[in-house]
């Protein structure tokens, strides 16, 4: 049986508003830091100080690259005493804040990642089953989230949550799958049966998620909502 997961309790400061398109607003002690990507930034209290890096080196720069992510990311300090900044959604869905640690690292798809404790650290997560992933198309590459601390990712639409048990399953349309436990293990796989494939109407892959660990799933991947409204946009031939 799958279980749903409870909300969890963080150690930052932060609250979460707005149903539709969600910000995040988080409090931050003096000299604590925020990174995102650019453009993140909604609002802030004056005393937040700026400063843009690759926040790693070039070799951590091109890995979030390759994941969806900005080569650069901004780096925001409260000086002088409390600060404030709030960072909002870009797409209608929701934002979900995850406790990483060792141990307790987090998959989370591509540019899902809106921000996080300075302490955090993002990096490329590749599919170990290359084939599936490679010919699965979304999947193959994601975020990994580490390091220690807070992070925010928003997701498409609104977020479900299962807890697996270990060797439980849960099969996912593929786009569906918004983050899970490191712990977890993934892999794409064609729908079974030709007609199946061309007339069920529910794409040719399938994405496995096996526990232990938690599974988050979004209810509107935007790539559907660009297909369902591709009919109705002119071609650039018009």
């Amino acid at each position: 049986m799958l279980y749903l997961v409870k909300k969890e309790d963080a150690n930052m400061k932060y609250e979460i508003q707005g149903e539709t398109l969600p910000v995040v607003i988080c409090q931050l002690e003096a000299g604590e830091k925020m990174i995102t990507e650019g453009g993140g930034m909604a609002w802030m209290s004056p005393n937040m100080l700026m400063e843009t890096t690759t926040n790693g080196g070039i070799g951590k720069a091109f890995g979030r690259m390759f994941s969806g992510e900005r080569m650069f990311q901004n780096i925001y300090t409260a000086q002088g005493g409390e600060g404030m900044i709030a960072f909002a959604s870009s797409f209608p869905g929701s934002v979900e804040a995850f406790q990483v640690g060792p141990g307790q690292e987090m998959i989370l798809q591509k540019s899902a990642f809106l921000a996080g404790e300075a302490s955090v650290e993002l990096s490329v997560f590749f599919n170990k089953k290359f084939s599936s992933g490679l010919f699965g198309g979304e999947g193959f590459i994601m975020q990994k989230a580490g390091g220690y601390g807070t992070v925010f990712a928003e997701f498409d639409g609104h977020v479900i949550k299962y807890e697996l048990q270990p060797g439980q399953q849960i099969v996912v349309d593929t786009g569906h799958l918004a983050a899970m436990s490191a712990t977890c293990s993934m892999e794409i796989k064609t729908v079974p049966g030709v007609k199946n494939m061309l007339f069920g109407g529910e794409g040719i892959f399938n994405t496995i998620i096996t526990g232990p660990g938690k599974v988050w799933l979004q209810t509107m991947p935007i790539s559907n909502v660009a297909g369902v409204l591709r009919p109705y946009l002119p071609s650039s031939g018009s």
